[in-house]
């Protein structure tokens, strides 16, 4: 097994091959607008360039994305040995075309030109019982980014308190501020409570999620269900052209808060929802 291969085989089809989930709520959003509205063209085009995308093995965005990989390995395994290998596949898969060069030095405004950087890509380790490794990637776009933000309850501009009731609050301000700008429509990942790096982590863990996964707390399975129904009633449709899909699906994780603090992070993903998941077992790869 070429372990560099297989990453730059994870980083080319997360890059260029919609996962099945996410192409058919595209589908059913298609079908659901208009025959003649601006939103069933641009659903119409957005299907046409996932399908170009896949059978070209090109990526289906001009920017694609940060790289985060959640990694899962057995104790003892060494983290070291897999952040050099990532790495190496990181510059192979930048010099293949499947990657945009994507690592800005802030200081000096320099691209390193091979996705390589201080904490780029970035890594999250977790150890656990199992034989088998599982690495998570997600290609995270940045304008889907910019429109991410976090809130701070109570919140006065919307009247939101320190209850699920401002947590909906804040999430339709901040859908509603993006707009077309995180190139909608979206998925929102949302993380309610922790402090303010702990609510961000978990708001971008949730997106991977498979669509319509809910949370296995039943309130919160439905907060999820109605937010989404909320969201889609504001008309701002695909690209901010209007219509009857703003947001794919919402996914919200809770975590305890502090007394003093009550925090929600909202993380957005645009509708090129790009992530796959590798996992390495008795010597084999296999893909999802």
């Amino acid at each position: 097994m070429d372990l560099k291969q297989s990453f730059v085989e994870l980083l080319r089809r997360a890059a260029t091959d919609l996962s099945p989930d996410v192409e058919n709520a595209l589908k059913q959003a298609h079908d659901r607008e208009e025959d003649g509205s601006p939103a069933k063209a641009v659903f119409r085009t957005i299907l046409e360039n996932v399908r170009l995308a896949r059978e070209q093995s090109t990526p289906m965005c001009q920017d694609t994305g940060s790289l985060i990989f959640y990694i899962d390995l057995p104790v003892g395994e060494k983290e070291e040995y897999y952040i050099n290998i990532i790495k190496e596949a990181a510059e192979e898969a930048t010099k293949k075309q499947y990657l945009r060069p994507n690592a800005v030095n802030p200081i000096t405004g320099k691209n390193s030109g091979n996705n390589v950087g201080i904490n780029a890509p970035y890594f999250h380790f977790h150890q656990w019982d199992k034989g088998e490794v599982r690495v998570r990637l997600m290609l995270k776009g940045g304008g889907s980014e910019n429109v991410g933000t976090q809130y701070k309850l109570p919140y006065g501009p919307v009247h939101a308190g320190r209850d699920l009731a401002g947590v909906r609050k804040v999430i339709i301000d901040a859908v509603y501020k993006a707009q077309g700008l995180g190139c909608a429509p979206g998925t929102l990942g949302i993380g309610i409570g922790g402090d303010r790096v702990t609510s961000y982590a978990l708001s971008k863990e949730q997106f991977f999620r498979k669509l319509g996964d809910r949370n296995p707390d039943k309130e919160i399975a439905e907060f999820e269900l109605s937010l989404k129904d909320d969201l889609n009633k504001l008309n701002i449709g695909p690209m901010g052209f209007g219509g009857k899909t703003t947001v794919l699906d919402v996914f919200v994780g809770y975590q305890h808060r502090h007394p003093a603090t009550f925090y929600v992070a909202i993380s957005y993903m645009c509708w090129a929802f790009r992530r796959k998941t590798m996992t390495i077992k008795n010597g084999e790869v296999y893909y999802d």
